[in-house]
């Protein structure tokens, strides 16, 4: 492995992000650098330091998902409509690029399965839609303020009121189909999703510092949240003391936690071991293994550019860049947050900046780390 130091310092110091945390684990090997400060504190980061997970929450919520498959209160290809009612007979736009009031009825119900692979039919995707900005103002999709996010009954009232973008099982459309499971496993489960993913998954893995909101007492541990202005510079976009100071009223399963470099290492080892006894081997395969059509990855675009999808997360299925292993399984956080566990050679990595993607250059960092991880 390249020095990590060498390959994430120019980052830095060019002021592209306050601050990082890698490691890459290769069994008992972890190799770590942290660099810069946790934003404008000017605490310096640490091993330690929280961030916002963004979407590598993913791997968690499809995990929980699979263990309440395999206690019976799920099924993988059983309608999600008894417990959803409002997802039991959809409405579906005639064509991808029809108006709200050009729909069909779904033509199959909506199940699990369909909710794991992202092919339920609500979510972001690469061509236009209508569907996208109701997603966006009424459901707070791809927003960082989670604060402002109804509670789950409301939040699926409103997404009822929303025609899928495509039928189920036929397209694939990326992110709302996660915060759908996160509604979903608290039904089925008769708790919360907080509480039944500290409960089944954070506590028994021992993930002290992941939840989705920080703690009083851990506040000084938070980064700051930078995007960029219309220039391209950083500016602050949310605050230790911030949006996630407090619980929020909607537990985001697609992208709402926080957590640390270990913790998310934690977890990985736990896929690399088969489930480590939280689940099953094969419920693990399934996880990591690509159930996209060659249709829907066209459909996907970039998201899933030499990738495919697993539950969860991205699966590689071509080996585009130095770093891309077939099979390897995670994914990609839009607070520039990144983490994946590659089977073949037993390792995990982790890269934890707090610099919401999409600016100038901001994937530069992420490609440096990779590069150095597999060199």
């Amino acid at each position: 492995m390249a020095d990590l130091a060498a390959a994430l310092r120019p980052h830095v110091d060019a002021g592209e992000i306050p601050g990082l945390v890698a490691l890459v684990a290769r069994g008992d090997d972890v190799r770590l650098e942290v660099l810069g400060t946790q934003g404008t504190s000017g605490r310096p980061m640490a091993r330690n330091s929280i961030v916002r997970a963004a979407s590598i929450t993913k791997p968690l919520t499809a995990a929980l998902t699979m263990m309440l498959v395999e206690d019976g209160r799920l099924t993988l290809d059983g309608p999600v409509g008894e417990l959803l009612p409002e997802l039991a007979a959809p409405r579906v736009l005639r064509t991808p690029g029809s108006g709200l009031d050009d729909t069909v009825p779904s033509d199959r119900p909506i199940t699990t399965r369909h909710l794991l692979t992202s092919t339920a039919g609500h979510g972001f995707a690469t061509f236009d839609s209508v569907v996208v900005p109701l997603l966006m103002e009424q459901l707070g999709q791809a927003s960082m303020e989670v604060g402002t996010v109804p509670a789950p009954d409301e939040w699926m009232r409103r997404l009822a009121g929303i025609p899928l973008m495509h039928q189920p099982g036929e397209g694939w459309t990326y992110n709302a189909s996660y915060d759908v499971l996160g509604v979903l496993l608290a039904r089925a489960a008769g708790a919360s999703f907080a509480d039944l993913m500290a409960e089944r998954l954070l506590e028994p893995l021992g993930m002290v510092d992941t939840n989705f909101h920080v703690p009083a007492d851990r506040i000084d541990r938070f980064t700051t949240l930078c995007g960029h202005d219309d220039q391209g510079d950083l500016e602050v976009s949310d605050e230790p003391e911030g949006q996630f100071a407090t619980a929020p009223a909607f537990a985001s399963g697609a992208g709402g936690l926080v957590t640390t470099a270990d913790d998310w290492l934690a977890f990985g080892r736990m896929l690399l071991a088969g489930g480590g006894g939280l689940l099953t081997r094969e419920s693990v395969e399934l996880m990591m293994t690509d159930h996209t059509t060659a249709q829907q990855r066209e459909m996907a675009g970039f998201f899933l550019d030499g990738q495919g999808w697993g539950f969860g997360g991205g699966v590689d299925t071509a080996v585009l860049n130095p770093w891309n292993v077939v099979g390897r399984y995670g994914w990609v956080g839009g607070t520039g947050t990144a983490a994946y566990v590659d089977p073949v050679h037993g390792v995990v990595t982790v890269l934890l900046t707090q610099v919401e993607l999409g600016g100038p250059d901001s994937a530069g960092v992420l490609e440096s780390f990779w590069a150095a991880a597999a060199s």
